[in-house]
């Protein structure tokens, strides 16, 4: 027996207290829990949600308290494994437990990360795998739901999985068991949830920057090591007996896994399928896009061509250089043999098709590819440009470029009729939307493409006749004016048929630039244009599980199954990527016909008569009679460019209905005002251009001045300085002047005092000198006369001796060298 006792109080919300028992025979189980707080809304929602279950809203929110506490959370994700509460009471609470964890922790983070901690994907995974994997029932959906809410935009929870449990758990749900072939719906709807799972862990937080991911770049690396690649390749192409759902789940898992990942890149494009005879993967997800009846796998296998050639240039040249056209017997082959063809060769057979309604869709398919191989990448544009497709026979004219070919099979399919002899551009209309965005795409920043574009002059007629066609879709009827935009603001024709100024004056002749700038509006209002900004990603939970499990084409002969063109399939057409490129070239467009239409059409002048010099006409005059005719000319002019000016803004900003009446008299009162107003800010203009100059000029005499200023200045002040140096030497010089002077009559008796006494002192020098002389001279005088006695002694004569005593003085180098 399986009781629950509540009790209910607060103002404002909901205090749960409860008692939770289970009665087993002889054994009661107990649970007791405290309260805890609901808001009114929340209760609301939990009441709706435990009503469909059976149990009361009260009671319902009070299991849900005793799960979300650590043993609450114990008790309602191990019951199925404990041995003492294996019976059905305790299934049903596990089971009831998953609903209400899987309603809370949609939106509740705190609860997400109590549940997590708590251990919740051990347990979960352990259900899972006790339940029999995808081949298990319901209780393995809400399971895997369950998962995905704690895993939805929450990094950190990703990396607790990887990092604890790993991805193997995951990866194993895929694998197929029992019957190969037996897809219930519960099935596919556990695959649904796994491999939505998938897709949380490798499409990362939106607003995050995509280069700056880490958690995304790590998700799918691992991934791909744990060999997911290969069960998602098996369940989305080789395994052609899976539900279509499925098969696209898978295909957009792939093209997600391998998005801006170079390794990931690197591996579906090496990757080989097939048993007895392989092909690559590459291939086999092209032959799917041929061959599908069914419109959604066409664009989930068309998702994949799109994620690989996204910043992909290798990847691009790669697939673009087995562009190589086959043999005529070839294109007619059977489609069975394309097992044996490359990748361009097969790409290239659909686009070469024959005019019938399947050939054209398969066309239209191929077109949707070579446009992701082409985008961006003018490499591949100018090589595909090349192409040349011979004639179904030789006797039909010579090849002709594919660019050519698709615009005739864009017309064609415009021009069919269905069974009810209506037209059936209904039913063809994403054919010739997806033919247009090729067009745009390659011909964007490709004049080359451009020019082969212009080269067949039916192209343009049948733009034109596209544009101004109201039984026509809004969608297509912009998508052509974007096209016919391209062909100006890219143009580089020389040719004065094929140049810029003649196609936008053929489109304001034919069409009219006013209708033809509506086209712009019109398709941004556009129910595709409109619903991708704010277009959410659709859930899996119970409530939405069969409706996408079971997905139906649109039946296109029905007519209560479409509106025009809000076909939600149409929606693939138009990514994100490509919706701001066509606003950008709506804007760039604008602008080149602005600017188109202030210039003259031919820069030759035509010299009028008036020119000519007059008979009798003297040069001065004729001279002055010229000077006179140019101002004049020039003068007008400027006034004829300036107003064409104004009337191409004008026309660029016009939008909305033109047809009654009293609009146009409105517009052309408006556009004589403006024109009025514009003269005013053209002279305004010029007279503030004037009061600038004039600034300018005043500014810079300042300048100068100033700086004149500041140069004298500093000069007188390098003159006072050596001014008062002098002034200062000169004191000095004068104060020892007047030293000099007070003190020159007491120098003079000094002088004289000092010349005696120096004479005093000489004469005393000199007398005792002489008297030394004298002393000397007596002493000589009586060695000398001692001398001559002795030597009359000796019997000398000395008179004799003494001759010749002067002369020996005078020579004392002779008596030397006697001696």
């Amino acid at each position: 027996m399986l009781g629950l006792g509540v009790y209910v109080k607060a103002p404002k919300g909901f205090l749960i207290g409860y008692n939770f028992w289970l009665d087993r025979g002889d054994e009661r189980f107990s649970l007791a829990g405290l309260g805890f707080a609901v808001t009114l809304k929340d209760a609301g929602r939990v009441k709706s949600t435990a009503g469909s279950l059976g149990f009361g809203a009260a009671g319902y929110v009070a299991a849900v308290e005793q799960l979300v506490h650590g043993s609450g959370v114990d008790y309602g994700l191990d019951s199925s494994a404990d041995t003492g509460c294996c019976l059905a009471g305790c299934e049903v609470i596990r089971n009831e437990a998953l609903l209400l964890l899987t309603y809370l922790t949609r939106e509740a983070e705190e609860i997400q990360k109590i549940v997590v901690f708590e251990g919740a994907f051990e347990k979960v995974f352990s259900i899972i795998k006790e339940e029999g994997g995808s081949d298990g029932g319901v209780v393995v959906q809400d399971c895997l739901e369950l998962l995905n809410n704690l895993l939805r935009k929450n990094a950190s929870n990703q990396v607790l999985l990887r990092e604890t449990m790993g991805f193997d758990p995951l990866i194993s749900i895929l694998r197929s068991r029992g019957g190969t072939y037996s897809f219930t719906q519960q099935k596919t709807v556990n695959l649904l949830g796994a491999l939505e799972t998938i897709n949380l862990l490798i499409m990362g937080d939106p607003k995050v920057d995509p280069g700056k991911d880490g958690n995304k770049l790590t998700n799918k690396t691992t991934l791909v090591q744990k060999k997911v690649l290969d069960h998602l390749l098996l369940l989305g192409v080789e395994s052609q007996w899976a539900p279509v759902p499925v098969r696209c789940a898978a295909l957009q898992c792939i093209g997600n896994l391998i998005s801006e990942h170079p390794k990931n890149l690197d591996a579906i494009a090496t990757k080989l399928l097939g048993d007895n005879v392989q092909e690559p993967a590459l291939n086999s997800i092209l032959r799917i896009i041929l061959r599908t009846s069914s419109t959604q796998e066409f664009f989930a296998a068309d998702y994949v061509f799109k994620c690989f050639c996204e910043k992909n240039s290798d990847g691009q040249t790669m697939l673009a250089s087995t562009l190589i056209p086959q043999p005529q017997s070839m294109i007619y082959a059977p489609l069975e043999e394309d097992v044996n063809m490359s990748f361009g060769s097969m790409l290239l057979r659909s686009l070469t098709l024959s005019e019938n309604d399947g050939d054209l869709e398969t066309c239209c398919r191929a077109a949707s590819v070579l446009s992701h191989v082409i985008k961006n990448n003018n490499q591949c544009k100018e090589r595909v440009l090349k192409i040349k497709l011979e004639a179904p026979m030789p006797s039909l004219g010579d090849p002709e470029p594919l660019m050519h070919r698709m615009v005739k099979y864009l017309a064609v399919a415009s021009s069919m009729k269905n069974r009810n002899g209506k037209s059936a551009l209904n039913s063809n209309s994403y054919v010739q939307l997806i033919i247009l965005k090729l067009l745009i795409i390659w011909l964007a920043d490709c004049p080359s493409a451009v020019q082969c574009f212009l080269d067949s002059r039916p192209h343009l007629t049948y733009l034109l006749e596209l544009v101004a066609d109201s039984s026509v879709t809004v969608s297509m009827r912009g998508l052509a004016a974007v096209i016919l935009g391209e062909c100006v603001i890219y143009n580089k024709s020389s040719d004065h048929e094929k140049d810029a100024f003649s196609i936008v004056d053929t489109i304001s002749q034919k069409v009219g630039l006013t209708s033809y700038f509506l086209k712009f509006d019109e398709l941004q209002k556009s129910f595709l244009f409109a619903s991708k900004s704010s277009e959410p990603r659709k859930v899996l939970t119970r409530s939405t599980a069969a409706s996408m499990a079971e997905i139906e084409d649109v039946d296109e002969d029905d007519p209560s199954s479409q509106k025009d063109e809000e076909l939600p399939i149409l929606s693939s057409v138009f990514d994100s990527h490509f919706i701001n490129t066509v606003k950008k070239l709506e804007a760039d467009v604008r602008e080149s016909i602005v600017v188109i239409y202030s210039q003259p059409k031919s820069k030759v002048a035509v010299v009028p008569a008036e020119l000519e010099q007059r008979k009798g006409e003297t040069d001065g005059e004729y001279i002055k009679r010229l000077k006179v005719f140019v101002e004049k000319q020039c003068t007008e002019i400027q006034d004829l460019l300036g107003r064409n000016a104004t009337l191409a803004e004008d026309l660029s900003r016009c939008g909305g209905n033109d047809s009654s009446s009293e609009q146009r008299a409105s517009g052309s009162s408006n556009r004589v005002q403006l024109e009025t107003l514009q003269r005013d800010l053209q002279e305004t203009s010029k007279r503030l251009e004037l009061l600038k100059e004039e600034k300018v000029k005043i500014e810079s005499d300042a300048s100068y001045y100033k700086n004149l200023a500041s140069k004298m200045e500093s000069d007188l002040k390098s003159l006072s300085d050596a001014y008062n140096s002098l002034e200062q030497a000169n004191f000095h010089l004068e104060k020892e002047a007047k030293a000099m002077k007070s003190g020159e009559h007491s120098i003079s008796p000094d002088i004289e005092a000092i010349k005696a006494e120096a004479r005093e002192e000489a004469q005393k020098e000199s007398e005792t000198e002489l008297n030394d002389l004298l002393v000397c001279l007596g002493q000589e005088q009586s060695r000398v006369e001692r001398l001559s006695a002795r030597l009359i002694e000796l019997g000398e004569d000395v008179d004799k001796l003494l001759e010749g005593i002067g002369d020996d003085l005078g020579m004392p180098e002779d008596d030397e060298d006697e001696d």
